[in-house]
């Protein structure tokens, strides 16, 4: 028997493609999946949450989960905080700028970084930032701290920190459960351990410690 069914949200500059990993993972797990895809860059917050809202009704048959890597962890607690009705048991954001990017601030101060950056991560990461998590949904945090990636070439990250967000920016007041674990901001989408405690959480409601 079928397990709720999860959606996968991708983050910035992604497609949802480098999550077919941690989809099947979580298939083997006994989880449905559902990639859900946005733009980013050329859409605003505001369009993001709606077309989210609409995807998750059309796609819950009873309680979904969501499971968002980066942008998506933020995108998906951004949308149930104006969306609260919508029928969402538990999130996991992996490696979520909960609460500040340093590495997009940094980028925001140049025109190219402003362009590349696009419209949804300025707006969901700075101008109108996540306070605090008071929606019923459970949220646990998985954050990396092997810090190899692009970040570290746009802002100076503190320690620890994943190669793009820093740990300190995955913490936000009100969330259930926050793990730490030594992979890489990718490496969160391609890590097995990663996958496995995402499965815990949604099932339990925590994350396993030995």
């Amino acid at each position: 028997m079928y397990k709720p069914t999860v959606i996968l949200l991708h983050g910035l500059w992604m497609t949802g493609a480098e999550m077919v990993v941690l989809r099947r993972r979580l298939r083997a797990q006994g989880f449905r999946t559902r990639q859900f895809h946005y733009r980013m860059v050329t859409r605003s917050l505001d369009h993001n949450r709606g077309k989210l809202q609409k995807f998750i009704t059309q796609h819950a048959r009873a309680r979904v989960h969501l499971v968002g890597h980066s942008l998506g962890g933020v995108l998906a607690l951004q949308t149930l905080e104006q969306f609260p009705d919508l029928p969402v048991d538990k999130v996991v954001c992996l490696g979520s700028p909960l609460a500040d990017s340093a590495a997009g601030r940094r980028m925001l101060r140049f025109r190219a970084g402003r362009a590349i950056l696009g419209k949804t991560l300025p707006e969901a990461v700075v101008s109108r930032p996540l306070i605090a998590w008071s929606g019923r949904q459970r949220v646990g945090v998985i954050a990396g701290t092997h810090g190899v990636g692009l970040g570290r070439f746009f802002a100076t990250l503190a320690k620890p920190n994943d190669g793009m967000v820093a740990l300190e920016e995955t913490f936000l007041p009100g969330i259930a459960d926050h793990l730490a674990l030594p992979v890489s901001h990718t490496g969160l989408v391609l890590s097995r351990t990663v996958a496995d405690q995402c499965g815990w959480f949604l099932s339990h409601g925590s994350f396993r410690r030995s």
